[in-house]
């Protein structure tokens, strides 16, 4: 099996060199990261320029690119770049993100969004975050049950890979579903104190927000913003990615770039459908 490993958090990240080393003996790895930190950049892909990539040093891969792109190129040039040499890749992994995509933050996440490019590629595509209650972006310190995680993943896949059956398999069968992704969160703690995993959909995210003025080098004015995540409410960890991390469980929950409200979809049709401006 080939797997492709990107990140949004750069080429010289810790977390993607340990998602690489965690995967190795899943299959052949290869990686296309950006060559910079590109967090919190969406979807967002490069039209109209060249995107110049170079290989560089990369302990345990088959072959390493850095891309001037952004998460979402790396998913989708990569996957050319390596063809082109005769390699088809057969999953997407995206991670270790330094910090947390729980709830909306998916929206704006450069991690989330390769996988999804993933996924549009027709790719069994896992997003993998090492989440903090703390800090939206800090370095993770515990890496050992992310890995363990990620393996039984991969190795889940390649059996559908191969064409098997097995119980595995059908427990999470929904990694094989074209544009699907699997967005996974672990809390940056000692994997004996991880409660387990626990499969929920995501919640909404908020966060203690501030924006400073400032100046550049040449005096023109900025902004600059940041914001500490905060959890709001109460529920349970079934029903909510957020308190269910922040309770001390890996969460996994499955997304599809399908953002349809299908619950007014009809109402809208009775409203607008036909109607001449």
């Amino acid at each position: 099996m080939n797997i492709l490993v990107v990140n949004d958090d750069g080429i010289d990240a810790i977390g993607i060199h340990k998602l690489a080393e965690a995967l190795l003996d899943t299959g052949n790895i290869y990686v296309c990261a950006p060559h910079r930190q590109r967090s919190a950049c969406g979807h967002g892909i490069t039209i109209g320029r060249v995107v110049c990539i170079e290989n560089v040093p990369f302990a345990g891969v088959c072959r390493a690119i850095a891309m001037e792109g952004t998460p979402a190129d790396c998913v989708k040039i990569g996957i050319e770049v390596y063809r082109d040499q005769g390699v088809e890749m057969d999953m997407v992994f995206s991670g270790f993100n330094h910090g947390m995509n729980l709830g909306t933050d998916t929206l704006y996440s450069g991690t989330v969004s390769a996988a999804l490019e993933g996924a549009l590629c027709g790719l069994p595509s896992v997003a993998v975050s090492i989440s903090s209650n703390e800090s939206f972006h800090r370095t993770p310190v515990h890496f050992d049950y992310a890995a363990r995680l990620v393996r039984a993943i991969a190795k889940t896949s390649a059996f559908a890979v191969g064409g098997h059956t097995g119980r595995l398999v059908a427990d999470i069968d929904f990694i094989r579903k074209k544009h699907t992704v699997l967005n996974v969160n672990i809390p940056d703690l000692p994997d004996t104190v991880i409660r387990g995993t626990k499969v929920c959909p995501l919640s909404y995210r908020t966060y203690d927000e501030w924006f400073r003025s400032s100046e550049d080098e040449s005096g023109r004015l900025g902004y600059h913003y940041s914001g500490a995540p905060l959890i709001l409410g109460e529920g349970t960890p079934e029903d909510s990615d957020i308190i269910a991390n922040g309770q001390g469980y890996a969460t996994i929950t499955p997304l599809k770039f399908d953002l349809t409200d299908y619950d007014l979809l009809d109402a809208a049709r009775t409203e607008w459908e036909g109607v001449t401006i």
